[in-house]
């Protein structure tokens, strides 16, 4: 009964304040062994890999129907690898895996690990503020993210050592993907939560300052920062979780 609960059994609504989201270049090779067989790393030039960091202050989070005042609020962080996962069908499915979540309520962290296969837990965290520049903080893990959103008019550059060439093409690993999942491997079965959003128009940010210290404990501390968007006030909705059988290719 409780891994059936786990595997998102309705759909939840959501309303997102603010994201913020970090991006992380590695070789597709380093990547690999963290996601499951059912899985790939999905690429860029066939090469690099991503890890993202997001940084969401949500409101309203309650099951589909229910009215906004009886919803959750609170912040969330949470790393996902860029994948892909091709289906029955033969689809090829762009999609995030979560390595792991936090937020700062321990409700949020119950009901969380009772509903999904997120690995929620609870954090000290910290926002401030200081005219355009934010900082957001957490300890176990460590993450400090010092940031400015871009003004009107105003050209942000890709970070140092980004391997996209234009903002264009950092877009396409920015977030969120249509889809995320999560394997069963005593089952082989594969859970595809599906995520709706309207009005998402990330804009580039120019991030001063960052560490995020899950990458250094998965062996990832060669990781560098790609790119780092914002988006504000977006309403969002994850279906309910649907569930096939996988089997290795022969």
């Amino acid at each position: 009964m409780l891994n059936t609960l786990k595997n998102h059994p309705f759909a939840v609504e959501a309303f997102f304040k603010s994201s913020v989201v970090l991006s992380y270049a590695l070789p597709q090779e380093k990547l690999a062994p963290l996601i499951p067989p059912c899985l790939q790393v999905d690429t860029f030039k066939d090469k690099f890999g991503f890890v993202a960091v997001a940084m969401v202050e949500t409101c309203d989070l309650r099951p589909a129907g229910m009215p906004a005042f009886l919803g959750q609020n609170f912040f969330l962080i949470g790393y996902r690898v860029f994948v892909r996962y091709r289906d029955r069908a033969g689809r090829s499915l762009r999609g995030l895996y979560i390595l792991r979540s936090a937020t700062n309520k321990g409700r949020m962290q119950t009901f969380g690990n009772l509903f999904t296969h997120y690995n929620y837990s609870t954090v000290d965290f910290t926002e401030k503020s200081e005219g355009n520049t934010k900082t957001i903080s957490s300890t176990e893990p460590q993450l400090l993210v010092t940031y400015q959103e871009k003004t009107d008019g105003e050209d942000v550059d890709l970070p140092e050592g980004s391997p996209f060439a234009t903002w264009h093409e950092a877009r396409k690993f920015a977030g969120p993907l249509p889809n995320t999942f999560t394997y069963n491997a005593a089952k082989r079965e594969v859970l595809i939560i599906e995520g709706v959003r309207e009005n998402w128009r990330p804009a580039p940010v120019r991030v001063l300052e960052q560490h995020v210290g899950l990458l250094d404990e998965l062996g990832l501390g060669e990781a560098r920062l790609a790119n780092a968007f914002a988006v504000r006030d977006i309403p969002y909705r994850w279906e309910k979780g649907r569930i096939e059988k996988w089997e290795m290719p022969s």
